[in-house]
């Protein structure tokens, strides 16, 4: 929200002026809101092995990251590029194994891993 002077960076003015206006009271309540709007529409995750798996809220923060354009932009490519380099690896795992040949990754630790799935290939 604010840039390492400490000034608030320009697109997260108006947040900052809506959150000077609002008191601590309100911010419990809106977190409230959502926290019974995620409730309501399941974004939980269970852990297994605690308590039979509670359902639990899956973490979030009240206060909103707001990625201006030419940021998410950026972004935007990075993630493409990796979403194309994690389909290419798991292609490659489950086809060529060019990857395990080389042994750039132990052979036994893909392979033996119970996620593997044999049906993919």
């Amino acid at each position: 929200m604010q840039a390492g002077d400490g000034v608030v960076r320009p697109h997260y003015q108006p947040f900052a002026d809506w959150l000077k206006r609002t008191t601590a009271e309100q911010i419990a309540h809106k977190r409230e809101e959502a926290e019974r709007a995620f409730h309501r529409v399941g974004i939980t995750f269970a852990v297994y092995g605690e308590d039979a798996g509670t359902e639990r809220l899956i973490p979030f923060d009240i206060v909103p990251r707001i990625i201006p354009g030419d940021e998410w932009r950026m972004l935007e490519q990075g993630l493409k590029q990796r979403v194309n380099a994690l389909n290419l690896f798991l292609h490659d795992i489950y086809h060529d194994h060019d990857i395990l040949k080389a042994n750039v990754i132990p052979a036994d630790r893909v392979l033996g891993n119970s996620q593997y799935r044999k049906e993919m290939q």
